[in-house]
Order: structure tokens, then sequence, then C-alpha cells
């Protein structure tokens, strides 16, 4: 059994598509990020950086004591590995879904997660901010749609690396971009959303969020976006 720490951001979507299509038990735990749950000091003592997802396996491949993991990145890799799937063992193959992986974790998520703040949850709106992670993001999306010309998914066939990919863009209307734009990031977009796992992994946001929307106020905010060194 696999305890699950989770919000409904794209990162926690994560987790759950993976552990949707691996039909791997799992039991959830909600962490409410805007009321800062992820600053009690028992789940810091899974996620230090106080960061969903997060999770404690407790049944390990090889047996032992139960392994905790943070960073959706680090878990996704762990998990493929736990059960021989979504991850290729060629090492070429391999490599081609990591880099994409780390693609998305590096570059595609912090900067769609700039475009949100800056602009949807900033008090004055600064426009240089919006339109560099605008643009950024655009860019990101080009850079996904030219990879998907050849190919159905990412890095061939379905992987890590497109449950990594997906929900980030899920909020593609939140971050200024059009979809019809990137024909090939649509046409693998839809392929993604219409999985049975993916549609099983919303379904569970809706249980614990129902609007699948975040809620964010000015107390929220403080607790999001003001933290600084814990001494």
């Amino acid at each position: 059994m696999i305890d699950l720490f989770y919000w409904t951001t794209p990162n926690g979507h994560k987790i759950t598509m993976c552990l949707e299509e691996m039909n791997l038990s799992y039991d959830l735990h909600p962490v409410q990020i805007g009321k800062g749950e992820q600053f009690k000091d028992e789940f810091l003592a899974i996620s230090p950086n106080n960061k969903i997802p997060a999770i404690i396996d407790r049944s390990p491949a090889h047996g032992g004591a139960p392994i905790a993991l943070f960073e959706s990145g680090a878990i996704l890799i762990y998990l493929a590995e736990k059960t021989g799937t979504l991850l290729p063992t060629d090492v070429r193959k391999r490599f081609d879904v990591i880099q994409w992986l780390m693609w998305q974790m590096g570059g595609l998520g912090p900067m769609a997660g700039q475009n949100h703040h800056f602009a949807g949850y900033t008090g004055e709106r600064i426009q240089y901010a919006i339109d560099r992670y605008v643009n950024e993001t655009n860019r990101l999306y080009g850079v996904l749609n030219h990879r998907l010309a050849d190919r159905e998914y990412v890095a061939g066939e379905y992987s890590i690396a497109d449950m990594a990919i997906y929900p980030w863009i899920v909020p593609y209307q939140r971050q200024s971009q059009k979809l019809e734009d990137f024909p090939h990031l649509k046409r693998w977009f839809e392929t993604v959303a219409a999985r049975p796992a993916t549609i099983r992994a919303y379904e569970v946001a809706k249980t614990v969020n129902p609007t699948n929307a975040p809620t964010v106020n000015e107390e929220s905010k403080k607790i999001l976006f003001g933290q600084i060194a814990r001494k």
C-alpha cells in the first residue's frame, strides 16, 4: 500500500495519473496547501521542502522498511522502477524518457507556474512579468509541439514523461495559450486525456476539491507565497 500526500495541483495530478495507470493501491491524504497543512511537522518529516506530492511506500519491491519520497519526478521514477512499467530498461529509450521528464521539471513546470502566479495571483499587474512567462510558456509549447510531430507520445511509447507534462498543459487557458496553435500537442493532449487512468485520476481530484480550482485569497497568499527560511 502507498500513502499519497496530495493536493489538486499539476504536480499532484502526475502521481494519481501514475498510480491509476499502474493499478497500484493507495491511500489518499489530502494536504490543504492553502491552509498551511504542508508546514505541519508530520508532513515535513516526509517532505522537508513543504511541497506536495509525497509518498510513503509501505511495501517496497525488495522488502524492508517503508520508503518515503518527495519531489514528483523522483516519485514517478521510483514507481516506474517498482512496477517495471512506463520507463524502458533500454538505455537509449530510458534516457529519452528521463530527459523529457527533466524538461518538464526544470522548464515547463516552473515557467508555467510563474505564468499562473503573475497573471492570476499578484495584487498588482506587472506586465513585464506576465509577458515574460506567457511568452516562455508559448515557446515551451512549441518545443513540445515539434517533438510530437512524428510520434504518438513524447518518448514514442506512453511513459512517465507524458504523465509529468500533461497536467501542466491542462490549464492552458490560464496560461494564455491556444491548443489550436499547436496541432501535434493538441492531438497528444486529447489522446492522454482520453486514457481511462487519466479520467480516473481527475475524478479522484473532484472528491478532494470538487471545483478542481485553486482557492487563493489574501490569507492563503501569505501562506503560499510569503514564506522565508524556517529557523
